[in-house]
């Protein structure tokens, strides 16, 4: 862990902003929230992606964006986007769909299936300076909790600004460990 994000650059789409050339370096000094999901118009993927998206302000109020990549076509999500979500689309989005046609993203990050050529269903967290903090994989079939991915991104900065660690289940506010305790004894009681 800790290894630099691979580099990004390609076409992304958002509800505001259409179509435009984006890339990983332009979040430096914010952490960032990179969901790979398998295909657009699909079933687990709308859920997955919509639930984010209604809860990007929350991520932003913490100084991380989400951002979501498939390996369909910047056409195709837009098509996607342009579709109610009553009838299988996205509606308005409050997250940018990247565009990976070419395959590349998704393989520079492990995330490509090359018997169907699509991405899994990956997320990466990277932080300020674009190293990888976190990396999980599910099985096509079962969707991701954004309550996790944003408990995530808060330990992480915890960690990151207070030097402590943070034990099962931490939220914001509860206790954390410090590591330089002189025995296990301190250690296990401060935990508790």
């Amino acid at each position: 862990m800790r290894q630099p994000a691979p580099e990004i650059s390609t076409i992304a789409v958002s509800s505001t902003q259409g179509f435009r050339t984006m890339t990983l370096v332009e979040f430096r000094g914010k952490y960032v929230v990179l969901l790979f999901y398998p295909a657009d118009f699909s079933f687990v993927c709308p859920t997955e992606l919509q639930a984010f998206s209604d809860r990007a302000q929350e991520f932003r109020s913490v100084g991380c964006e989400v951002i979501a990549c498939s390996t369909d076509s910047h056409f195709s999500h837009c098509a996607f986007l342009n579709q109610p979500r009553n009838m299988g689309g996205l509606g308005e989005m409050d997250i940018p769909l990247l565009a990976d046609k070419s395959l590349k993203i998704s393989r520079d990050y492990g995330m490509l299936d090359e018997a169907t050529g699509l991405a899994q269903r990956g997320m990466f967290i990277i932080d300020r300076v674009g190293l990888v903090r976190h990396i999980s994989v599910n099985d096509m079939g079962v969707g991701r909790s954004v309550e996790e991915a944003l408990r995530l991104v808060q330990a992480f900065q915890f960690t990151d600004e207070f030097g402590e660690v943070c034990p099962v289940n931490w939220r914001p506010g509860a206790k954390t460990m410090k590591t330089n305790q002189k025995s296990k004894e301190d250690y296990f009681k401060y935990a508790n």
